[in-house]
Protein backbone atom coordinates (compact mmCIF):
# COMPACT_ATOMS: atom_id res chain seq x y z
CA UNK A 1 0.00 0.00 0.00
CA UNK A 2 0.84 3.85 -0.53
CA UNK A 3 2.65 4.98 2.90
CA UNK A 4 1.05 8.41 1.99
CA UNK A 5 3.23 11.64 1.86
CA UNK A 6 4.81 11.46 5.81
CA UNK A 7 7.64 9.66 6.47
CA UNK A 8 7.53 8.25 10.51
CA UNK A 9 11.46 7.93 12.27
CA UNK A 10 11.45 6.09 16.11
CA UNK A 11 14.71 6.62 17.31
CA UNK A 12 16.64 7.65 20.27
CA UNK A 13 17.05 11.20 21.02
CA UNK A 14 19.75 11.39 23.07
CA UNK A 15 21.89 9.63 20.11
CA UNK A 16 20.02 11.62 17.09
CA UNK A 17 21.46 9.60 13.56
CA UNK A 18 20.11 12.81 11.41
CA UNK A 19 21.13 15.98 11.29
CA UNK A 20 20.02 19.12 12.87
CA UNK A 21 17.05 20.73 10.96
CA UNK A 22 15.51 17.36 9.53
CA UNK A 23 12.10 16.97 10.44
CA UNK A 24 8.91 18.98 9.67
CA UNK A 25 7.62 18.07 13.46
CA UNK A 26 9.13 15.94 16.24
CA UNK A 27 7.01 14.51 18.93
CA UNK A 28 9.58 13.49 22.02
CA UNK A 29 7.63 11.27 24.94
CA UNK A 30 9.59 11.59 27.30
CA UNK A 31 10.40 9.18 30.51
CA UNK A 32 9.24 10.62 33.70
CA UNK A 33 8.53 9.70 36.77
CA UNK A 34 4.84 8.41 35.76
CA UNK A 35 2.80 10.02 38.85
CA UNK A 36 0.31 10.75 35.76
CA UNK A 37 -0.75 7.33 35.90
CA UNK A 38 -1.55 6.38 39.36
CA UNK A 39 -4.60 5.94 38.66
CA UNK A 40 -3.95 2.86 36.39
CA UNK A 41 -0.98 2.11 38.57
CA UNK A 42 -1.56 2.84 41.89
CA UNK A 43 1.53 0.56 43.00
CA UNK A 44 3.74 2.74 41.41
CA UNK A 45 3.19 5.83 43.86
CA UNK A 46 5.30 2.87 46.78
CA UNK A 47 8.25 2.80 43.49
CA UNK A 48 8.47 6.57 43.75
CA UNK A 49 11.15 8.72 45.57
CA UNK A 50 11.69 12.79 45.54
CA UNK A 51 14.75 12.40 43.87
CA UNK A 52 13.28 10.67 41.20
CA UNK A 53 12.35 14.06 39.79
CA UNK A 54 16.34 15.17 39.53
CA UNK A 55 17.18 11.61 38.23
CA UNK A 56 14.92 12.22 35.37
CA UNK A 57 15.87 15.88 34.94
CA UNK A 58 18.40 16.41 32.61
CA UNK A 59 17.21 13.52 30.34
CA UNK A 60 14.01 15.50 29.71
CA UNK A 61 15.70 18.57 28.85
CA UNK A 62 18.46 17.03 26.36
CA UNK A 63 15.72 15.24 25.01
CA UNK A 64 13.22 18.25 24.59
CA UNK A 65 16.69 20.02 23.43
CA UNK A 66 17.83 17.15 20.67
CA UNK A 67 14.03 17.93 19.58
CA UNK A 68 14.15 21.38 18.74
CA UNK A 69 17.50 21.46 17.15
CA UNK A 70 16.05 18.46 14.94
CA UNK A 71 13.41 20.48 13.48
CA UNK A 72 13.81 22.92 10.70
CA UNK A 73 13.16 26.86 11.23
CA UNK A 74 9.10 26.58 11.22
CA UNK A 75 9.36 23.54 12.66
CA UNK A 76 6.88 22.17 15.55
CA UNK A 77 8.11 20.30 18.90
CA UNK A 78 5.60 18.64 20.83
CA UNK A 79 6.56 17.95 24.54
CA UNK A 80 4.66 14.97 26.22
CA UNK A 81 4.79 13.86 29.48
CA UNK A 82 2.60 11.46 31.69
CA UNK A 83 3.30 13.58 34.77
CA UNK A 84 1.61 16.54 36.13
CA UNK A 85 4.42 17.78 38.10
CA UNK A 86 6.14 20.87 36.92
CA UNK A 87 9.64 19.73 37.39
CA UNK A 88 8.81 17.27 34.70
CA UNK A 89 6.38 20.20 32.51
CA UNK A 90 6.49 23.65 33.07
CA UNK A 91 10.05 24.08 34.34
CA UNK A 92 11.60 21.48 31.94
CA UNK A 93 10.04 23.78 28.68
CA UNK A 94 11.10 27.05 30.70
CA UNK A 95 14.63 25.55 31.01
CA UNK A 96 15.04 24.88 27.46
CA UNK A 97 13.43 27.87 26.09
CA UNK A 98 15.99 30.01 27.47
CA UNK A 99 18.58 28.64 25.78
CA UNK A 100 16.04 28.65 22.90
CA UNK A 101 15.73 31.96 21.73
CA UNK A 102 14.52 31.47 18.43
CA UNK A 103 11.78 29.02 19.98
CA UNK A 104 8.32 29.96 20.86
CA UNK A 105 5.60 28.05 22.80
CA UNK A 106 2.00 27.51 20.32
CA UNK A 107 -1.14 27.60 22.08
CA UNK A 108 -1.67 23.71 21.91
CA UNK A 109 -5.43 24.26 23.29
CA UNK A 110 -7.44 24.53 19.89
CA UNK A 111 -6.00 21.38 18.71
CA UNK A 112 -7.87 19.67 21.54
CA UNK A 113 -11.19 20.49 20.64
CA UNK A 114 -14.15 19.57 23.11
CA UNK A 115 -11.96 19.06 25.92
CA UNK A 116 -13.06 21.09 28.50
CA UNK A 117 -11.06 22.96 31.02
CA UNK A 118 -7.85 23.33 29.75
CA UNK A 119 -6.63 25.80 31.82
CA UNK A 120 -4.67 29.56 30.69
CA UNK A 121 -2.36 27.58 28.23
CA UNK A 122 -0.46 27.61 25.96
CA UNK A 123 0.58 24.59 27.04
CA UNK A 124 -2.41 21.45 28.37
CA UNK A 125 -2.44 19.72 31.55
CA UNK A 126 -4.96 17.09 31.56
CA UNK A 127 -6.06 15.59 34.80
CA UNK A 128 -7.96 12.15 35.34
CA UNK A 129 -10.60 14.13 37.96
CA UNK A 130 -11.56 16.67 34.80
CA UNK A 131 -10.75 14.89 32.08
CA UNK A 132 -10.72 10.99 32.36
CA UNK A 133 -7.15 10.44 31.64
CA UNK A 134 -4.00 9.93 32.82
CA UNK A 135 -2.59 13.28 34.29
CA UNK A 136 -0.65 14.13 30.66
CA UNK A 137 1.22 17.12 29.87
CA UNK A 138 1.79 18.10 26.44
CA UNK A 139 3.99 21.21 24.75
CA UNK A 140 4.18 22.82 21.28
CA UNK A 141 6.91 24.71 20.44
CA UNK A 142 7.82 26.22 17.32
CA UNK A 143 11.46 26.58 15.64
CA UNK A 144 11.43 30.36 14.70
CA UNK A 145 14.94 30.58 13.83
Amino acid sequence: GNPGPYQVVAADGTRPAWRPGSFDRVLVDVPCTGLGALRRRPEARWRRRPEDLDGFAPLQRGLLRTALESVRVGGVVGYATCSPHLAETRAVVADVLKQFPEADLIDARPLLPGVPALGDGPDVQLWPHLHGTDAMYLALIRRTG
